[in-house]
C-alpha cells in the first residue's frame, strides 16, 4: 500500500534517507536531521511532499517499505507545475516486490489528476539497475542537459555579492 507520510514516519524517512547517501555513497553529504525533515514536510511552511510504501508481512506486521519525497517544480514552455522526485528509495531486503513501481505510479497519477505535466528526477550515472527499472517505464533521459548547482562557500560568495 502506498500512503501519504504522517508526523509519525519522520524517524523512518530520515533513515531511509541515510541508507539512500550510503547506497549513493556519500553518507557523509547527508546531514539533515530528524526536525529538518519534519519541518520540510509538516512546518507552517512545508513545500516537500511524501509517500511511504507498506509491507505486510507474513506474520501481518505492517512496516515501512520505502519512500518517494517529492516537491513542485514549474515549466514556463507548458505554464504548468509538474513533480520533481527527490529521494525514491525502497529498502533492499524489498526491492524486487513492486514498492518502487507503486511509488512512482503514485506520482503519476498526482501529475494526472492535478493536471502536471511532468515527472522529474536524478539518477547517478553509475545506478544501472535503476536507469535500466527507470528506462522501462518509458522515461528519457535528458543527455542534452547538464545539472549545475551552487552551494557552500560558492552560494554563500554569490549571496553577498555587491556589484
Amino acid at each position: 500500500m502506498i500512503r501519504p507520510a504522517r508526523p509519525d514516519d519522520v524517524p523512518v524517512i530520515h533513515r531511509m534517507i541515510r541508507e539512500l547517501a550510503e547506497y549513493e555513497k556519500e553518507p557523509e553529504s547527508a546531514t539533515a536531521t530528524e526536525e529538518d525533515i519534519r519541518t520540510a514536510l509538516f512546518g507552517p511552511d512545508a513545500a516537500v511532499y511524501g509517500h511511504v510504501a507498506e509491507h505486510v508481512g507474513e506474520d501481518g506486521e505492517v512496516e515501512p517499505a520505502g519512500i518517494a519525497l517529492w516537491f513542485l517544480n514549474f515549466s514556463t514552455w507548458t505554464g504548468k507545475h509538474g513533480v520533481y522526485l527527490e529521494d525514491l528509495y525502497v529498502r533492499p531486503d524489498l526491492r524486487g516486490h513492486g514498492y518502487g513501481l507503486e511509488l512512482l505510479r503514485r506520482l503519476a497519477q498526482i501529475c494526472a489528476e492535478r493536471g502536471y505535466t511532468r515527472l522529474e528526477w536524478s539518477v547517478l550515472d553509475w545506478n544501472t539497475p535503476a536507469i535500466d527499472f527507470y528506462a522501462a517505464l518509458g522515461s528519457t533521459p535528458m543527455d542534452e542537459w547538464t545539472v549545475r548547482r551552487l552551494d557552500g562557500d560558492a552560494l554563500r560568495a554569490l549571496g553577498s555579492r555587491k556589484d
